[in-house]
């Protein structure tokens, strides 16, 4: 009887115990290659996030996205055994056909450990079952994707330095400082490889954008979501650019970056950025409405994003618990095409939670 009670108390003392600290993100930080390039496990959220626009050899263009989410749990991180939960690794992989009409996705999750999943520290190697994201040595990426619906077999090759986002890494995502990331970004990734479709498979070539993000207190409790936009322009430039929207409406946090072919930067605050909808959409699935096309304004600039179809809308809530538009658009200047790029617009659907 006093075993029992004794093991009793054991488990509530567990179960009522306060879950582990995450470490926090701050400014001053220097970010320090390969190693965070790698996982970061003491951070509650993480993801290595690859878009970009592909070419068939007929002359399609399709858009696609691969992800690999980290998610650290509030379990005990020095529980010894294999089967505990402490890490949750969850994969996402869309593509956008226009012939299609309608955004194809595919989803996985499971928790790391077992040789099933992982998110492996000091240089970028991630993966779940037959999906993987790993930097080989001789600095380029390769992605692959394993499902009956949706596969890839892709390779980026870098073209430029990395593209440190922020305040030479740390990206401030409200009004308060906490709310942030350490957050880097690969612009203009050359893309090779093959796409297959069920049981069609096509080779692919085109470009890419990488971004790897990770905090443990991003999202002010006032923000309902935001747009984000990372684009490889046709003049070799790179822009990315994003606004935090509150729940009361309007723009709670912005922020963008212009970098240049020559490698000049030009950052943007929040008064610089605005987003102006000049379409939307509404799912028929969820009936959120979306601002598919939109104007940008960054300072003096600005372009016109319209998108490569409408239907984009990305449901992860067997994943993620999310909905959201995540989808490939064009960009146009005074008329004129000026590069290619993926929208992101969580929120809409309901509050974004991380």
């Amino acid at each position: 009887m006093r075993r029992l009670l004794c093991l009793l108390l054991l488990l509530a003392s567990a179960a009522f115990a306060a879950p582990p600290a995450f470490t926090p993100v701050t400014p001053g930080k220097t970010l320090n290659f390969p190693a965070d390039l790698g996982a970061h496990p003491s951070f509650k959220t993480e993801w290595w996030y690859a878009t970009g626009w592909l070419s068939t050899a007929s002359g399609a263009k399709l858009g696609f996205q691969i992800t690999f989410f980290r998610s650290a749990t509030g379990h005990d991180r020095a529980n010894p055994s294999a089967f505990a939960p402490t890490q949750i690794i969850i994969g996402h992989a869309a593509l956008a056909d226009a012939r299609r009409g309608k955004l194809l996705h595919v989803q996985r999750s499971t928790r790391a450990g077992l040789g099933l999943a992982w998110a492996r520290e000091g240089d970028t190697d991630v993966g779940l079952d037959q999906w993987r994201l790993q930097r080989l040595p001789d600095g380029r990426y390769q992605a692959s994707v394993r499902d009956a619906e949706l596969s890839y077999d892709l390779i980026f090759s870098p073209t430029q330095p990395r593209l440190l986002q922020g305040q030479q890494g740390y990206s401030q995502k409200g009004p308060r400082p906490e709310h942030a990331s350490y957050y880097y970004s690969e612009p203009q990734l050359r893309v090779s490889g093959s796409v297959v479709q069920g049981k069609t498979r096509e080779t692919v070539s085109g470009d890419a954008w990488l971004d790897h993000e990770w905090s443990s207190t991003a999202l002010d409790p006032k923000a309902a979501g935001w747009d984000w936009v990372g684009a490889n322009l046709d003049d070799g430039s790179a822009l990315m650019a994003f606004q935090i929207r509150a729940l009361s409406g309007g723009k709670l946090w912005a922020h963008a970056v212009r970098r240049r072919a020559d490698g000049r930067s030009e950052a943007y605050g929040p008064d610089q950025v605005s987003f102006t909808p000049s379409s939307t959409w509404t799912s028929p699935r969820t009936q959120a409405r979306y601002p598919v096309a939109t104007g940008l304004s960054l300072g003096k600039d600005s372009w016109q994003l319209r998108p490569l179809m409408p239907d984009q809308e990305l449901d992860a809530r067997r994943s993620t618990g999310a909905v959201y538009w995540e989808g490939a658009v064009r960009l146009e200047q005074n008329g004129k095409p000026a590069g290619h790029g993926y929208l992101e617009m969580t929120g809409y659907a309901r509050q974004m939670q991380l």
